[in-house]
């Protein structure tokens, strides 16, 4: 799991020795090490470096496709959310749209997220 979320040289490291990235992706790889069937992730990638998240959104994505498991992922990112095969907009707690990706790259999954957004965003 260190290697699959580069962080092989953070494993000796004290919690006050690592930046708050680091220690996020510690969590996130103590999770993803007992091969859940369900995991669950609030904003993984909220504290990270673009690179940092990017390692963590395909980390989920091999769980996801490797293993089984299923990611249930809170996100305002859409890129973060263009990972996903399934996205929900909700809206003062009710889900106002679905977008699934089916057989999309991940590129136009986007293009799609972001017009939705927009697109909800426009009506309020």
């Amino acid at each position: 799991m260190a290697s699959l979320l580069h962080i092989e040289g953070i494993l000796t490291k004290y919690p006050y020795e690592m930046s708050g990235g680091e220690k996020q992706r510690i969590a996130i790889a103590r999770a993803m090490a007992t091969s859940p069937r369900l995991l669950l992730a609030d904003e993984p990638t909220g504290a990270l470096d673009s690179k940092s998240s990017q390692t963590i959104l395909e980390s989920f994505s091999e769980l996801h496709e490797k293993r089984g498991a299923s990611i249930l992922m809170v996100s305002h990112d859409p890129f973060a959310s263009s990972f996903a095969e399934r996205v929900l907009f909700l809206s003062d707690g009710k889900n106002v749209g679905e977008l699934i990706r089916k057989d999309k790259s991940r590129k136009a999954f986007y293009e799609d997220i972001i017009g939705q957004m927009a697109e909800k965003e426009a009506e309020r």
